[in-house]
């Protein structure tokens, strides 16, 4: 338990971040833990790396919405501070605090509290001599490194831990996390660390942290992105929601990539419509298609949609057309049916629909059918001759 939230077992992977504020700027670090909270983060890190830092946690920590984790570096009395100062769990790096008298002071206090630790690995700050042993920086060195400081926990009877083996090489990370897996039953916290700015820093570490969770392995997750730390949340939400292993809560919104079929800007309609429905804080799947030749059907899941075609927008709902606007108030009748489905329900609009909706999308689509060279009505039989020619 990372105070209210527990890591591990069955319970939902969690979502942190880090604040990139100065610790001892106590209102300032709140307002970015308050707003990371907002994004979906469950549990929030902040750096102890001085006695202003440990001071400023103990006015932190009470006024938080969620727990939070003090980050330790090289001094072990710090940790000492963010202990007293009532932090709900610390973050120690092996590979810069290497007394084994100074890891276990602080896991007897940290025992003594009830306060777990994550023994946070990575690849950037190993321990020299444990890359001289392993063969360098290599997964093997990694958990040995973790191993290492789980024994030395053990020795004062504190076995409360979560671990994290980090590297910013996916494949490295990957083969890390791998191992440890096989190695304990400990709760792991997945990273890929210093990703970089967007996107790249994105794409690296969804590779690693998606690929992993696939795999059932990791409990808790951070994104760490050079960028504003909300989005590190927001992106593991997304992440977690996408993946079906956290319920979705926000706007899941689908669109076409366009292409030659496009009847309308779908960029700009998907974009438009994004920043409007996340600004009213709409929870549903919308979809945004560029033509109704395949745009209904594809998105028939979604709660609600619109579709392109012959300068109209076809608004649907979980696949049936139940309005058709001018293509320039698409976005605005796309915002109109949100706020109404969420006022009356799904079956409430579906109920409402103009009964002249699905015979203009049907005469609409077999319009550009037949201007794309296919009769609506022969379709499957063009297809069944198309593939005698062929075979």
């Amino acid at each position: 338990m990372v105070g209210r939230v527990p890591v591990g077992g069955d319970a939902p992977v969690s979502i942190q971040s880090m604040t990139t504020t100065k610790t001892a700027d106590v209102d300032g670090t709140l307002a970015q833990i308050y707003a990371l909270a907002a994004a979906g983060c469950d549990i929030v890190r902040c750096t102890c790396n001085e006695e202003a830092a440990a001071e400023a946690l103990a006015q932190i920590v009470p006024r938080s919405p969620v727990p939070i984790v003090a980050d330790i570096h090289f001094q072990h009395k710090l940790a000492l501070g963010a202990l007293e100062a009532g932090v709900h769990a610390l973050r120690l790096n092996p590979g810069n605090i290497r007394k084994p008298e100074h890891i276990k002071l602080v896991a007897a206090e940290a025992k003594a509290r009830g306060v777990p630790i994550r023994i946070g690995v990575n690849a950037g700050s190993l321990d020299p001599a444990m890359a001289e042993r392993h063969g360098g920086i290599t997964a093997e060195a990694m958990v040995a490194s973790a191993m290492h400081e789980l024994d030395l926990f053990r020795e004062v009877d504190f076995d409360d831990v979560k671990i994290s083996v980090k590297a910013s090489s996916v494949p490295l990370m990957i083969d890390a996390y791998r191992l440890l897996s096989e190695t304990t039953d400990h709760p792991l916290h997945l990273g890929v660390t210093e990703a970089g700015v967007m996107p790249h820093g994105l794409i690296k570490g969804v590779a690693g942290i998606a690929t992993l969770l696939a795999e059932g392995i990791g409990d808790t997750i951070r994104f760490s992105l050079t960028a504003d730390p909300v989005e590190e949340a927001k992106t593991g939400r997304t992440l977690l929601e996408a993946m079906g292993l956290r319920e979705r809560k926000g706007l899941d919104l689908i669109a076409c990539p366009s292409c030659g079929r496009a009847e309308v800007d779908v960029i700009r309609v998907a974009t438009e419509a994004q920043a409007a429905l996340e600004a009213r804080s709409i929870p549903l799947q919308v979809a945004v298609m560029g033509c109704v030749v395949n745009g209904p059907g594809e998105a028939r899941e979604a709660d609600l949609g619109i579709a392109a075609g012959r300068g109209k927008g076809h608004l649907f709902v979980k696949g049936q057309v139940v309005r058709v606007v001018p293509e320039a108030e698409m976005v605005a009748a796309l915002i109109d049916e949100a706020e109404r489905i969420m006022a009356e329900g799904i079956e409430a609009r579906l109920a409402a629909a103009d009964p002249n909706a699905a015979a203009i999308a049907d005469a609409t689509r077999d319009e550009l059918l037949q201007i794309q060279g296919v009769d609506a009505n022969h379709s499957a039989e063009r297809i069944q001759k198309i593939r005698e020619i062929a075979e």
